[in-house]
């Protein structure tokens, strides 16, 4: 047969695609059984603008795929993707009548008979697992058979809809080939048309999840059983992959990668044996599971980033989610794991039915302490209602449409809003497209979720340490004082829209929190917060300054005579307080409302890995305010001699001066021009 698998169109700026692993999968396996088959990948034709978004985007992806003449179509359906599915292959049934057509995904597995039942141009579902049922689907229409005795498919036979039974998991994933990428265009492509740094590939290390979280389908779909790859299969596949298609970063997809630390460890010493491990790669974590050895073995073996699934700072959510977090081990996981040069991805969810406005505010609280620990990238959601979930069974009816969640985003076609035809159909059926639907709160309205979803992580990454002291400061919820500062924010810039952007966090927020404390006279108290402010500005404004390292090797023979140059990034700053004991405490969870003063010297300068904030004294600092590229070692220490060479002959005083000048060096505070 000639087949076309196809990726559904999805458009959102701020997510990169890659190619569809999933259809790689089964186009491998069908071009195995002697098929002739193509991938068309909607998501990339969008990017390149071989598919223009607009009214008529539907009609044209119908088109696309008629071209290559195909006998049966088959459909990847996600979240955002299934309202797609339905409206092309309408239009396809309607062109070509005989045209088979097929779904397949992680949704449609749990509302298949219904699928069928609402939508007659679509003639089967694949469930679950989908290579071997969808090969032998294929082997049987390509003889005029129809579906009997296939398991793992629901189809149907004239207005009848049959569901056969369940397919058993392949129990050794190896078995599978390896997916071919070249069905899609080349990584450069993908990358190219993203618009990011690096060609990235997903990398299948395993299937399944033994949890029972409410919200999620994964460990349905696969049965509570997990499988890997085994490990030489995985790290051939990675040499494959950078060097026949140009790879150049990992994403692996397993969400139980960590759960087994001897799998792990056995991972990451076969990745450094063959040389794997520079290029870089991103997993998901468990907290549990790591630990700093751990860690430093990832990070060797070329682990940048990870993501940790939090979840909630609330007991009572965390039992209705059926998930088990220590808060404690999360601060510590996320200083281990940035201590270590990785950037933890950490996901919050609020707004579960059952939620009180205290339940949300202790996420805030802990997003706030995480941010504090070191440099993350926290993602705060909404529930998403998924079929096949505990949620989707217990709140279905109970669903509303007022904000678009996360994952409700990306078919925006038509002058970036939704088209009519989707959303009638969207609204036609909660139950099938409950994705785009909300659950309501008992604690807090939809609206005001969705804006601490978008703008809070803001906070994380920007103010984490202004913000989690002010609410203690003023004695207020983080989602109320939140509320505070947006709409501090749109009186300042001039508008009625609550909202906030990165900049204007910038510019708000220290003026924010003055003016908060002001109006709460807080007797004395917090004076250390407005130095916190100033402490986090000023780290900010050091990052925005770009990187300038002298590659040149200085002669340090020759330092007398050179003419040092401080680095225009380097800024020297002043503080009442001992701001990096208070930071201390701050991570380790210690709030006090004042400390004593304690005058204190911090140079801020841009690293290669962030923001480094080092204490100096006085000496260090004058010598830096003098370091301006118009004078030698020799000058600079002459002026310095009268303030700091008592009882110090001028020979060793330059001594001194010569080493202070190495140190600094050192540190990247100064450059040294040959």
């Amino acid at each position: 047969m000639k087949i076309t698998l196809v990726f559904p169109p999805f458009y959102l700026q701020s997510l990169y695609n890659l190619p569809p692993l999933g259809l790689l999968n089964l186009a491998t396996l069908l071009r195995e059984g002697g098929h002739q088959v193509d991938v068309l990948d909607l998501v990339l034709a969008l990017r390149l603008k071989t598919l223009n978004p607009s009214s008529a985007i539907y009609e044209d992806a119908a088109r696309m795929i008629l071209r290559h003449d195909p006998d049966l179509v088959g459909f990847s359906v996600q979240c955002a993707t299934f309202p797609a599915v339905v409206q092309i292959a309408q239009r396809l049934k309607k062109a070509r009548p005989e045209i088979r057509i097929v779904a397949g995904g992680h949704d449609v597995t749990f509302v298949a008979e219904r699928t069928l039942e609402r939508f007659p141009w679509i003639d089967a579902v694949v469930r679950g697992e989908g290579e071997l049922s969808l090969s032998e689907l294929v082997s049987a229409w390509a003889v005029r058979e129809e579906g009997e005795g296939i398991e793992g498919i629901s189809w149907r036979r004239g207005t009848e809809v049959i569901r056969n039974p369940d397919r058993q998991l392949i129990s050794d994933l190896d078995v599978l080939p390896l997916p071919d990428y070249g069905f899609v265009p080349d990584l450069e492509t993908y990358r190219d048309a993203c618009g990011i740094p690096r060609a990235i590939a997903i990398l299948e290390v395993g299937r399944g999840c033994p949890h029972a979280c409410v919200y999620c389908s994964e460990s349905i779909m696969w049965r509570r059983r997990t499988r890997t790859f085994s490990i030489p299969r995985i790290t051939h596949e990675m040499r494959r992959l950078r060097e026949r298609y140009g790879a150049q970063c990992f994403l692996l997809a397993y969400d139980q990668f960590t759960a087994d630390r001897r799998f792990v460890e056995e991972f990451c010493r076969r990745v450094l044996e063959e040389g794997l491990n520079d290029t870089p790669w991103y997993c998901i974590s468990r907290l549990d599971s790591m630990d700093v050895e751990l860690l430093r073995l990832m990070r060797e073996a070329g682990c940048e980033s990870m993501c940790y699934g939090i979840d909630s700072g609330s007991r009572r959510t965390l039992a209705f989610i059926g998930k088990q977090i220590d808060e404690t081990i999360l601060y510590q996981r996320v200083r281990e794991t940035t201590d270590e040069g990785m950037v933890p991805t950490l996901s919050f969810v609020i707004g579960f039915p059952e939620e009180q406005r205290e339940d949300v505010d202790q996420t805030l609280f802990l997003a706030l302490r995480a941010g504090i620990q070191g440099n993350c990238n926290p993602l705060i959601q909404l529930p998403t209602v998924l079929p096949g979930t505990e949620l989707h069974r217990r709140y279905v009816d109970c669903l509303v449409r007022e904000a678009d969640s996360y994952f409700s985003l990306g078919l925006e076609f038509h002058d970036a809003r939704r088209l009519e035809e989707d959303s009638r159909l969207i609204e036609s059926d909660p139950f099938l497209f409950s994705g785009f639907y909300n659950l309501p709160c008992a604690g807090l309205g939809l609206d005001e979720l969705d804006r601490l979803s978008r703008f809070f992580p803001l906070l994380v990454n920007l103010y984490p340490k202004t913000f989690l002291l002010l609410a203690m400061a003023l004695g207020e919820p983080p989602s109320r004082l939140f509320s505070r500062l947006l709409g501090y924010v749109a009186v300042a810039e001039a508008r009625t829209v609550l909202s906030l952007t990165p900049e204007e966090c910038r510019c708000h927020v220290p003026s924010f929190c003055g003016k908060a404390l002001a109006e709460a006279r807080v007797d004395g108290s917090w004076c250390h917060l407005p130095e916190i402010v100033l402490y986090e500005t000023q780290s900010l404004e050091t990052a925005i300054v770009p990187l300038n390292r002298a590659t040149a090797t200085a002669d340090l023979c020759r330092l007398a005579e050179l003419l040092p140059r401080r680095d225009r990034g380097v800024v020297v700053r002043e503080f009442s307080h001992n701001l990096p004991g208070i930071v201390d405490d701050l991570k380790e969870g210690i709030f006090r409302e004042s400390y004593p003063q304690e005058p204190t010297l911090l140079v801020f300068s841009a690293g290669e890995n962030g923001v480094e904030v080092t204490q100096i004294n006085e000496f260090g600092r004058d010598l830096l305010e003098l370091c301006d590229g118009s004078a030698r070692l020799e000058e600079i220490a002459r002026d310095l001699y009268q303030r700091y060479g008592s009882g110090m002959g001028s020979e060793g005083f330059m001594d001194e001066c010569r080493e202070a000048m190495e140190t600094l060096r050192e540190m990247d505070l100064v450059r040294l021009p040959s």
